[in-house]
C-alpha cells in the first residue's frame, strides 16, 4: 500500500493561527465537552493526524465518549477518523480497540436513517482490512435490499471494492449484483451494478446487455455511458463482435446526453472504419460543437474533427460536411472560429470551395456592422486571410472574392486592411483578367483609405499595374483629389489668414467655465475650440498624412507618380500631352519638396525622402529608356520572384504534411513486436477508455510519446546518497499547472523507521498542495510518496527538503537526512510556436520588456549556433530557411515560442562570424529577447545564458 493511497482529501476549514493544542486538552473536550465542544475537538484531532501528529492515547477516548453519540455532524467527522487513524500495530496487527469500532460500523450499518447508512458504506470502500470487514458481511448485503436508492448505490459500490480487494469474502458477488441489477428500476443504481459486472465478471454483463439492448435509448445518460464503455472494451478485444453491437452505437448518437453522444461518436469511429459510420460520428461531433456553451468543450470536440481529418480515408467524408462545419462560426470566441476556419481550409475542394466562400463573404459582411465585440477585427482579418487562401488555391473564385474585400481598405482597422492590400497585390500579379476589375475597384475605395500604410500599398498597386490611358488619368485624378489646393505651402497659409480675418468680426459666444483637475476654474471659448476641429476635418486625406509629417508617402507617391507618367509617355503619341502630364507629375513634387522644407508639417522630411523625390523629379526630366525599364519592369519582377518563392514554401511544407499522413512501410523496415512496442508505436491498439482517464490525470505528457520508459528515467531525479539510512529519489512529472513528484523512499537499515516523513517547501513561484501523510518502513522496505505542487507562471522554481523519521527502540531525537534540490525547468512550460510577420513586429514593439545577451561561444559555425539555440531553448525560427542559406559573414534571425500559460517570447539573434580573425574565429554577437511581463523575460533571458554556459563549458 503506497503512502498516495493513504492521504485524505477532506478539507477541514480550522483556524491556524492560534497554538497547536496539547493532548490533555482535547481530551477533556472530549469525554466532558458538549456536543459543539466535541465537534471542534475532533476536528482539531483530525488536523493533527494529517500533520504527521501521533495521538494514540485519544482512540479510546473517542470510541468511548465520541462514538456513542447520535450528532449527524460527529458521525460525519468520525468516518474521517477512522479513515486516518492508524489502525494497526507497528507489525502489522490489528488494533484490539478497533474490535469496539467495529460494532458501531455494523450499528451504522443498520440504522435507521438512510444518510447515515450511505455515508458508512462509502466508508468501507476505503478500508483495507479484511478482519474489520469480514463481521460486516450480511449487514452490508442487507443494504441492497433498502427502500432508498443512496442506500443501494453505495451498497453496490460497497461489495465492488470487497470483492476486488479481498474476493473470498464475498465470492458470489457477481452472480448477487446481476440478480440486483435485473430487479433494479434506479438508474444511478443501476449503473453502479452493470459497471461492476464490466470489471468483475463481462460476461454476465454481455448477458444483461443483449436482454435489453433495444431499449438502451430509454436508460439514463449514466448507465448509457457505462453500455459503451462495455460494448467498446468487448469489441476492442474480440472485433468479430462490432456487428452485434454497432447499431447500438448508432441508437446512442441520438442521445440527449452530450456526454453520450461525444463517447458514442468516438466508440463508432474506433470500431468502424465505414464512410456511412464517419460522417455519422462527425455530424454528432457538429451537433455537440454548435450546441455546447462551454468554449473548452467546443475546442476539444474540434481536434477530434481534427484528428478524424487526418486519416486520409476520411478526408473525403469530411468534405461534404463543410458547410456543417462553418455552422460553428456563430460561436463569438475567437480561438474557436479560428480552428474552424483552419479545418475548413483544410477540407477544400473544388466540389465545395464555391459554397465556401459564398459563407465566408457573408460572415465578412456581418463583421462590417458588427463592431460591439473586442475580437470582431481580430475575426475579420482571420477572413480575409482565408479568402485569401481560397482564392490562391481556386483563381476561379478570385473574381467573387475580389469587390467584397476591397471594401476594407477603407477599415480602421489596419490589420485587416493591411490583409487584403497583401491579397490583392498577390491577385493582381497572378491572374491578368482580374486586373481591370481590381484598378477600377481601388479606385473608387481609394479616396476613402484612412491608414497611410495602406495608403502606401494602393499607391503602389495602382502605379504598377495601371495600362491604360483612361486608368492613368484617373490615378492623376484621384491623387489631385486627395493631395487638395496646390501648392500646398501657399494654399495652408492664405487658409490660416482668411481663419484669423474674420475672426476680428465675429462676436465670440460666452465662455463657458469649466473645473480642472486641480479644482480651479478654466474659460473655453466655442469658437477657439470648435474651429481646429473643422480644420482637420475637411483636409483630404494625403495633405493630412503630409501636414503630420509623414513624408516616406510621398516618396512613394513620388516613385508612383514617376511610374504612370514614364508610361503616360509611351502610349500617348501627342508630345504637348506629354509635357503637359509630366509637368504635373513634377508640379506636385515639387510642391511636396517644399512643403516639407517649411515649418508648417510637424516633422520636417528626412533627407532619404527628399534624396527619392529629387531622383523621380531627374527621371521624369530625362525620361531614358533605361529608367522606363527599371520603374516599370524590374519592380513587378521583383514581386514575381517573391510570390513564386513564397508559392514553393506553401507546396513543400503541405508536401511535408502528406508524407507525414501517408505513412509508407518499406521492405526493409524491422518488424515491431506486441510485447517491445512503446506505447506511442500501439495508439490503434490501446484501450481508448484508458487513455482518456490517463489524460485526465495528466499523465499524457507529450515530451514522453517518443519513449515512456526513456523518458521517465531521464526525469528521475537522486535525492539522497546511496549510503544514507533512507535512500530517496524522485520521478518529476510536469502537466501544464500541475507537478507530481513521485518519490520512492527505501529503508536501508535494520530497523523500523516510524512516522517517516518526506518535508518538502518551494522557491519560485511554487506552491505545495498538500503535506505528504508519515509513514512506517520495515526493515529494507520501500514506499512511494506522492507529492502535488502548483505552478502559477512560467518560471524556474527549487524544490527542497529532508526526510524525518523515528527509529523505533531508540530513545535519541528524530532524524533528519537533507535531499537533493530539484530544479523544475522552464523548458516544459514554453512550446515553439508561429506567427506572421507583422504580428511580430506588432509584439516587438509592444513589448516593453528586453534583455540583451551578449553571445560567447567556441561555435564557429553560424547556422550551427542559430540550430543549437533553437533545440536548447524549444523556441522556433520564422526567418523562412532561404533568407538563412547561403553564406555571407552575419545572420539575423528571429525567434518566437509561447508558453502553456499563454505568455509570448521573443528573440532576435544577429550574429556574426569575424572574418578578419581566421576560419577558426568563434561566432560573435548578441541575443535580444523581448517579452510583454517581467517575469517570462528574466526566465528567457536565464535560459539563454544557460544554453550559452553550457555550450562554452562543452567547448573548453
Amino acid at each position: 500500500m503506497t503512502a498516495a493511497e493513504n492521504v485524505c482529501y477532506t478539507l477541514i476549514n480550522v483556524p491556524m493561527d492560534s497554538e497547536p493544542p496539547s493532548e490533555i486538552s482535547l481530551k477533556n473536550d472530549l469525554e466532558k465537552g458538549d456536543v459543539k465542544l466535541k465537534t471542534e475537538a475532533l476536528k482539531k484531532v483530525i488536523i493533527m493526524i494529517l500533520n504527521g501528529e501521533k495521538l494514540p492515547g485519544l482512540l479510546m477516548t473517542i470510541i468511548r465518549f465520541v462514538l456513542p453519540l447520535q450528532d449527524h455532524t460527529i458521525k460525519k467527522l468520525l468516518l474521517v477518523f477512522w479513515e486516518i487513524v492508524p489502525k494497526t500495530t507497528p507489525d502489522g496487527r490489528l488494533l484490539q480497540e478497533m474490535i469496539l469500532v467495529c460494532d458501531a460500523y455494523r450499528k451504522d450499518l443498520q440504522h435507521p436513517n438512510e444518510f447515515i447508512r450511505g455515508s458508512t458504506l462509502r466508508f468501507l470502500c476505503k478500508l483495507k482490512e479484511a478482519e474489520l470487514l469480514e463481521p460486516l458481511m450480511p449487514a452490508i448485503r442487507a443494504c441492497l435490499e433498502h427502500r432508498h436508492s443512496y442506500v443501494r448505490r453505495n451498497a453496490v459500490l460497497a461489495i465492488y471494492t470487497i470483492y476486488r480487494n479481498f474476493e473470498y469474502l464475498i465470492p458470489d458477488a457477481p452472480e448477487l449484483i446481476h440478480d440486483f441489477l435485473v430487479n433494479e428500476k434506479d438508474a444511478s443504481c443501476k449503473r453502479n451494478a452493470f459497471m461492476m459486472l464490466i470489471h468483475a465478471d463481462q460476461d454476465r454483463a454481455l448477458d444483461y446487455l443483449s436482454t435489453c439492448i433495444d431499449q438502451v435509448q430509454t436508460f439514463g445518460d449514466i448507465l448509457q455511458l457505462v453500455i459503451v464503455e462495455l460494448i467498446y472494451k468487448v469489441c476492442h478485444a474480440n472485433p468479430s463482435e462490432r456487428a452485434r453491437f454497432i447499431r447500438c452505437i448508432y441508437n446512442l448518437l441520438q442521445s440527449s446526453s452530450p456526454a453520450v453522444k461525444y463517447e458514442a461518436a468516438g466508440t463508432l469511429v474506433t470500431l468502424s472504419s465505414a464512410p456511412t459510420a464517419i460522417k455519422a460520428a462527425a455530424q454528432c461531433y457538429i451537433d455537440l460543437i454548435i450546441k455546447e456553451s462551454d468554449n473548452n468543450v467546443k475546442l476539444i470536440v474540434l481536434d477530434r474533427l481534427i484528428e478524424l481529418k487526418e486519416h486520409p480515408s476520411h478526408e473525403r467524408v469530411l468534405q461534404d460536411l463543410v458547410m456543417d462545419i462553418l455552422r460553428v462560426l456563430s460561436t463569438p470566441d475567437l480561438e474557436v472560429r479560428k480552428k474552424t476556419l483552419q479545418l475548413a481550409l483544410d477540407l477544400v475542394s473544388s466540389r465545395n470551395v464555391e459554397e465556401l466562400v459564398i459563407v465566408l463573404k457573408k460572415e465578412v459582411i456581418k463583421t462590417n456592422n458588427v463592431t460591439e465585440h473586442e475580437d470582431t477585427d481580430k475575426y475579420r482579418q482571420l477572413l480575409v486571410r482565408t479568402l485569401h487562401s481560397c482564392s490562391v488555391r481556386f483563381p476561379d473564385m478570385a473574381a467573387n472574392v475580389i469587390p467584397v474585400l476591397m471594401e476594407f481598405l477603407s477599415d480602421n482597422n489596419e490589420a485587416a486592411a493591411a490583409d487584403v492590400l497583401e491579397f490583392v497585390r498577390e491577385a493582381i500579379q497572378r491572374f491578368d483578367n482580374l486586373r481591370p476589375l481590381i484598378v477600377e475597384k481601388m479606385l473608387e475605395v481609394f479616396h476613402a483609405i484612412k491608414s497611410v500604410k495602406i495608403y502606401r500599398g494602393a499607391l503602389w498597386i495602382l502605379g504598377e499595374y495601371c495600362s491604360t490611358k483612361e486608368d492613368i488619368q484617373s490615378v492623376m485624378t484621384e491623387v489631385r483629389r486627395s493631395l487638395g489646393e496646390i501648392p500646398i505651402v501657399e494654399s495652408e497659409i492664405k487658409k490660416e489668414a482668411g481663419e484669423l480675418k474674420p475672426e476680428e468680426e465675429v462676436s465670440v459666444g460666452p465662455a463657458q467655465k469649466l473645473v480642472t483637475e486641480m479644482g480651479t476654474y478654466a474659460t473655453q471659448s466655442a469658437l477657439s475650440s470648435s474651429r481646429p476641429a473643422k480644420k482637420e476635418e475637411d483636409r483630404p486625406p494625403l495633405r493630412g498624412f503630409l501636414l503630420d509629417g509623414d513624408f516616406f508617402v510621398a516618396a512613394s507617391l513620388a516613385t508612383t507618380l514617376t511610374k504612370i507618367a514614364l508610361r503616360y509617355v509611351s502610349l500617348v503619341q501627342e508630345k504637348k500631352k506629354q509635357n503637359s502630364f509630366i509637368a504635373e507629375a513634377m508640379l506636385l513634387m515639387a510642391t511636396i519638396l517644399h512643403l516639407g522644407k517649411s515649418s508648417l508639417p510637424k516633422k520636417p522630411i528626412t533627407d532619404d525622402d527628399v534624396d527619392r523625390i529629387s531622383l523621380c523629379l531627374k527621371v521624369l526630366s530625362e525620361c531614358s529608356p533605361l529608367m522606363n525599364d527599371i520603374f516599370n519592369k524590374e519592380c513587378r519582377q521583383s514581386l514575381s520572384h517573391m510570390l513564386s518563392a513564397k508559392l514553393e514554401e506553401e507546396k513543400l511544407s503541405q508536401k511535408k504534411e502528406s508524407e507525414k499522413r501517408n505513412v509508407t512501410v518499406q521492405p526493409d523496415d524491422p518488424i515491431s513486436f506486441m510485447q517491445l512496442t512503446a506505447k506511442n508505436e500501439m495508439s490503434s491498439k490501446e484501450d481508448q477508455f484508458q487513455l482518456s482517464l490517463l489524460a485526465a490525470m495528466g499523465n499524457t505528457q507529450r515530451k514522453e510519446a517518443a519513449d515512456p520508459l526513456a523518458s521517465k528515467l531521464n526525469k528521475v531525479t537522486q535525492l539522497t546518497g546511496f549510503s544514507d539510512p533512507v535512500y530517496a529519489e524522485a520521478y518529476v512529472h510536469v502537466n501544464q499547472y500541475d507537478i507530481v513528484l513521485d518519490v520512492l523512499v527505501v529503508n536501508q537499515t535494520s530497523d523500523t523507521l516510524q512516522n517517516c516523513t518526506l518535508e518538502l517547501a518551494t522557491l519560485g513561484d511554487l506552491k505545495l498542495v498538500e503535506k505528504p501523510s508519515p509513514l512506517t518502513l520495515a526493515p529494507h522496505d520501500f514506499a512511494n510518496i506522492k507529492a502535488n505542487v502548483k505552478v502559477a507562471s512560467t518560471e524556474n522554481g527549487i524544490i527542497f527538503g529532508n526526510i524525518v523519521y523515528d527509529v523505533s527502540g531508540a530513545a535519541s531525537d528524530r532524524n533528519c537526512v537533507v535531499l537533493s534540490d530539484i530544479h523544475i525547468d522552464i523548458m516544459d512550460y514554453i512550446q515553439p510556436a508561429s506567427c506572421t510577420d507583422a504580428e511580430f513586429r506588432q509584439m516587438w514593439a509592444e513589448f516593453e520588456w528586453e534583455n540583451k545577451v551578449t553571445v560567447n561561444t567556441n561555435i564557429i559555425d553560424l547556422n550551427e549556433y542559430l540550430q543549437h539555440i533553437l533545440k536548447s531553448t524549444n523556441m522556433k525560427c520564422l526567418t523562412p530557411e532561404k533568407a538563412l542559406s547561403g553564406y555571407c559573414g552575419f545572420m539575423a534571425a528571429n525567434l518566437y515560442a509561447r508558453s502553456i500559460f499563454g505568455e509570448d517570447a521573443l528573440a532576435n539573434v544577429s550574429i556574426e562570424k569575424p572574418i578578419h580573425l581566421g576560419p577558426e574565429a568563434p561566432v560573435t554577437g548578441h541575443i535580444r529577447i523581448r517579452a510583454k511581463s517581467q517575469v517570462i523575460r528574466l526566465t528567457s533571458r536565464a535560459l539563454f545564458l544557460l544554453v550559452i554556459f553550457k555550450k562554452m563549458c562543452q567547448a573548453l
